[in-house]
């Protein structure tokens, strides 16, 4: 311990308070409450601590502290302070995003379908589901039952509807053969589905059903009827609880080596009907980080349910005193005891246990960041590594491949391709490396987008140098490169003119070897596919009255030769500046050479 901490610590008070430990340069890294602010603040300097508290120690140069009259007091203050300076290590909620949701978009005539990306967008999404079948069912009965547009995209007007129009299964909006307020009442049905309205669903259901068979319409009322019993087979299905109007919350808190996670089940008029995880890493006790949490859910934004049934014996009375300065009927913050309490909050905590247990699972390469930090004295731990390959054959097709790598694995949302453009057939790993890093971090400038923690070429010195030059010459020299080359799998820097290298059981080698031949597989991937396109392309221009334009067009729209053999001739005319005549001619091209072999 440092001996001005050491000195502060001595004099803390045996009094509540809370405490704000800062860096060096006056940064709030943690704010915390304390029963005892001498004890807990002496806790984080003794004993065995996980990796994460150890970084947040390690960055402590100046610790104060506010004493309270009591710990509800601290409770509220901490929050207060937290809320204004939103340090570092407090806890940062993320909402899990990881299952998926159903989404109605905000359209004229509006689409369904399944997403694990909520935007603000003016849609309703409905969910997340915790069981990926349970949407597919719902998903599947919508489908089935209602006939909403299946199209991506903007709707495009059309003279003749799509196959599934014919089916049954699309109201074919695009030719105008259904009109707004017809086709809202469908989309009505699934939010009233999707909302847990099932009464009301079923009444209107057999409403239509009665209706349908009076007009003789039998084939109208065989599909309400079995939409109605899909109904019924779902609500079977559904999370029942107990019968009783009153809210409830149930919360439970798992942590496992830092990483936590806070599962909320929510029932509402007896039914399971909220089922959401938060995660966070903890640098505190779980006592402090559940109050942390508490105090950061039950902030006047989210409905007071009637009851919240909570995980541990924490510090129930504060949260109690907490909850009902807010809310505007009583609320009661509890234990669960013993009973049906007890086992829904067994179930949350099953929930949190599991989530945390599969993200240590994923987080599994943080040791090997670790070391590779220490190895090569990094200024960050390498979170976020970018890695560079170029691939050519014979100066024919040159490209560049940027994979993205988070905490140790492959990010594919953030891969990116380049054609390198300044070769001019000329082969010069060097020259096309100082294109892509130029293009690639220029933008990053421009568009304030997160910088790396760590780049990784595929190859030796001269490509690093290359590299180097170029985040000097822009301005992000302090984004540390290197290289590994496949030869004796040697790590080049650019101020190092020996190679580093490190044993084969190294963890930090392994992540960047990991790397290394990511952007292999991605250059070379690309290279292969536009050597693909070329041959493709070649092969449509011989078809008369086919030049590179129209070529063009063809495979953007089918993406290869065998799909566009298999498109019938009015499809292949959809193209602009393609008519059906020429449409035939493609057609009977390549049923010729089909009949030739």
């Amino acid at each position: 311990m440092k001996e001005n901490l050491k000195e502060t610590v001595n004099s803390l008070p045996h009094r509540p308070g809370v405490y704000i430990m800062k860096n060096s340069k006056g940064v709030y890294l943690y704010i915390g409450k304390a029963k005892d602010l001498n004890k807990r603040v002496r806790s984080y300097f003794t004993g065995q601590k996980n990796i994460k508290t150890q970084i947040l120690v390690k960055n402590i140069s100046a610790i104060e502290f506010i004493v309270t009259s009591d710990e509800f007091k601290a409770l509220i203050l901490e929050n207060n302070l937290i809320k204004k300076w939103t340090p570092k290590y407090n806890i940062d909620l993320k909402d899990d995003k990881t299952y998926p949701s159903i989404c109605i978009t905000n359209e004229e005539f509006p689409r369904i379908f399944k997403t694990r990306m909520v935007r603000n967008d003016g849609s309703s999404y409905y969910g997340p589901f915790a069981s990926v079948a349970k949407l597919d069912t719902y998903l599947a009965l919508i489908n089935n039952y209602l006939p909403l547009r299946k199209c991506r995209g903007k709707l495009r007007k059309r003279e003749s509807p799509c196959l599934y129009y014919h089916i049954g299964k699309c109201s074919a909006p695009c030719c105008g053969k259904i009109s707004t307020s017809e086709y809202r009442s469908y989309t009505r049905k699934a939010e009233n589905l999707l909302n847990g309205k099932t009464k009301g669903l079923k009444k209107e259901l057999e409403r239509e059903m009665m209706n349908a068979s009076r007009a003789l319409n039998f084939e109208r009322a065989a599909l309400m009827r079995d939409f109605l019993e899909s109904v019924r087979m779902v609500e079977k299905q559904a999370d029942h609880i107990e019968f009783t109007e009153e809210a409830r919350d149930y919360i439970a808190c798992f942590t496992e080596n830092s990483i936590s996670t806070f599962s909320v089940f929510q029932i509402r008029s007896g039914k399971l009907s909220g089922r959401n995880l938060f995660r966070t890493r903890i640098y505190s006790d779980e006592e402090d980080a559940f109050t942390e949490f508490f105090l950061h859910y039950y902030n006047g934004e989210n409905p007071f349910p009637d009851s919240i049934f909570v995980s541990g014996e924490f510090d129930l009375e504060s949260l109690n005193i907490y909850v009902n300065s807010l809310s505007p009927a009583p609320v009661t913050v509890a234990a669960p005891g013993s009973g049906r309490h007890l086992k829904i909050i067994s179930m949350a905590m099953e929930n949190a246990r599991e989530d945390v247990r599969r993200r240590n699972r994923k987080e599994k390469n943080v040791p090997g960041l670790i070391e590779l930090k220490e190895l090569f004295s990094l200024p960050a731990l390498p979170v976020r590594i970018e890695g560079f390959d170029i691939a050519q054959l014979s100066g024919k097709f040159p490209v560049a491949s940027l994979v993205s790598f988070y905490n140790g694995a492959p990010d594919k949302k953030n891969y990116r391709k380049f054609h390198v453009k300044s070769l001019n057939g000329a082969i010069d790993d060097y020259e096309a490396i100082r294109e892509v890093v130029a293009r690639r971090y220029t933008r990053v400038l421009n568009d304030n987008l997160e910088k790396p923690n760590l780049i990784v070429i595929d190859g030796g010195k001269g490509q690093v140098n290359a590299a180097a030059q170029i985040l000097q010459t822009i301005g992000l020299a302090s984004i540390p490169v290197l290289g590994l080359a496949k030869r004796n799998e040697e790590i080049f820097l650019p101020d190092k003119s020996a190679p580093v290298i490190l044993p084969e059981t190294s963890k930090a080698l392994k992540i960047i070897q990991a790397v290394r031949d990511e952007t292999h597989r991605f250059a070379t991937s690309f290279n292969r596919q536009l050597r693909s396109k070329e041959i493709s392309l070649s092969t449509l221009e011989k078809i008369p009255g086919i030049g590179p334009k129209r070529s063009q067009s063809l495979i953007k729209k089918f993406g290869s030769i065998e799909e566009i053999t298999y498109a019938p001739a009015e499809r292949i005319a959809e193209i602009d500046g393609i008519t059906l005549e020429a449409a035939e001619n493609i057609q009977k091209y390549f049923t010729k050479k089909f009949d030739k072999r």
